[in-house]
């Protein structure tokens, strides 16, 4: 490891939490130069949906680059954009009568954000945004702004102006309802809140802490946005792309967003972000917000093919059954180890376990990648255990990670115990 403590920048982060050389990776499995197994309960942070190297988009990656296809084409119309875009709209967006157009960005989700928070300033002529406590929606200044987290957020480089945060769902409990809440700053013209261009969110909060809002305070919100003439710009780019069971994290709501934000899985694996906005909001001039890497023909290859998983509805009720494995699962673990005091909560393939006590969830993490098992952290103080497989893992090499998560937390718990009885 000492080439990357020698030359890489001290940014580097996952490289720490998980101190191997990766070499190989497949499906739902990454191997180190040792040839030692780990399984993948982080799929990129949510990009690798469809798995490492799924043998159907790297065949046709590779027929397409054997072929002289165009690699990088900034804006211009491609066959491999062209295919991609029929493929979107007749897999994902006719079936379920939205109509979008579709604006491609720098290749990242924070990219998308800023894409969506430019727009919507524009077309309704005014500055302010709200978004939600525990929101993370990128790091680059636009969206540095509209994410909580106080980890990312320093005095010195920070841009706070034309950004609002409200309490998500939630936030204040149950006897608390937060549309409610916002409803009346909207209301007061001395409540200090700008009436906002949009309101962004995710439906659920990944890197926050695995926050599900519900479908009714989704709709509510929906219903404030019209009636305040604020658009609603849904970041489906961790938990879209099938995460939540369905293709859009809002589709079980019945919400209409006016913008969504998407990267990730939309790629296929490979850098991609886009952003659908409604028609009458694509107000732009020809070449009023550009990218050199705007689009990326690559990643059009793959996603075109990773849409065809949505031709039919197998891999949404796959992720449902595996949800109900994954659920169940962690329910018992929480009983079985009621000294962790942990809780549940998620949607679909994500998941968080949240064990309050201060390093806790650092603890297990260790404890699994040493077992064989990669699972990063969430939450403000990095006390939720994060499950983020991919879409395709195979059952039981999903019951073998969480038998792991078992293990860990038993072992810790006892370590703990003999400490302690030590002691004495």
């Amino acid at each position: 490891m000492r080439i990357f403590e020698n030359l890489e920048s001290e940014v580097r982060g996952y490289i720490r939490s998980f101190p191997t050389i990766f070499e190989k990776a497949k499906g739902a499995l990454l191997y180190d130069e040792q040839g030692e197994k780990y399984i993948d309960f982080f799929a990129g942070a949510g990009t690798l949906n469809y798995g490492h190297n799924n043998d159907k988009i790297s065949e046709a990656l590779i027929e397409y680059l054997k072929n002289d296809g165009v690699v990088h084409g900034l804006d211009l119309a491609t066959t491999a954009k062209k295919n991609f875009l029929q493929k979107f709209s007749d897999t994902i967006l006719a079936p379920r009568n939205l109509e979008y157009k579709i604006q491609f960005t720098g290749p990242t989700g924070t990219n998308a954000v800023e894409t969506a928070i430019k727009i919507a300033r524009m077309v309704k002529g005014r500055s302010n945004i709200v978004s939600f406590t525990n929101g993370y929606h990128g790091l680059t200044m636009g969206a540095l702004a509209l994410t909580g987290n106080a980890f990312y957020r320093d005095e010195a480089y920070i841009s706070r102006s034309n950004v609002s945060f409200m309490p998500y769902d939630g936030y204040f409990g149950d006897d608390v309802n937060t549309i409610d809440y916002l409803r009346k700053f909207l209301d007061d013209p001395s409540s200090g809140l700008d009436l906002p261009a949009a309101i962004i969110l995710e439906t659920v909060q990944a890197e926050g802490g695995v926050n599900v809002a519900s479908s009714q305070w989704l709709r509510d919100l929906e219903q404030l946005c019209r009636d305040y003439d604020i658009l609603l710009i849904v970041d489906d780019i961790q938990v879209g792309n099938g995460r939540t069971g369905e293709f859009f994290s809002f589709e079980e709501a019945g919400i209409n967003p006016d913008i969504i934000t998407m990267s990730k899985a939309i790629g296929g694996g490979l850098p991609l972000a886009l952003v659908l906005l409604k028609p009458e909001l694509d107000q732009w001039k020809p070449g009023e917000h550009t990218g050199t890497f705007r689009g990326n023909n690559l990643a059009f290859v793959a996603s075109a093919v990773a849409l065809e998983y949505w031709d039919n509805d197998d891999l949404s009720q796959a992720v449902k059954s595996k949800s109900e494995v994954l659920r169940n699962r962690l329910e018992e673990i929480a009983e079985k180890y009621p000294d962790a005091n942990a809780s549940v909560r998620g949607r679909g393939l994500v998941y968080g376990l949240e064990l309050p006590e201060k390093n806790f969830a650092s603890e297990v993490s260790t404890k699994c990648f040493e077992k064989g098992l990669i699972i990063e952290l969430a939450g403000a103080l990095d006390q939720i255990v994060k499950f983020l497989p991919p879409l395709t893992i195979k059952e039981d090499v999903l019951k073998e990670g969480l038998d792991i998560i078992d293990e860990s937390i038993g072992e810790i718990l006892q370590e703990k115990k003999e400490r302690l009885t030590g002691e004495f």
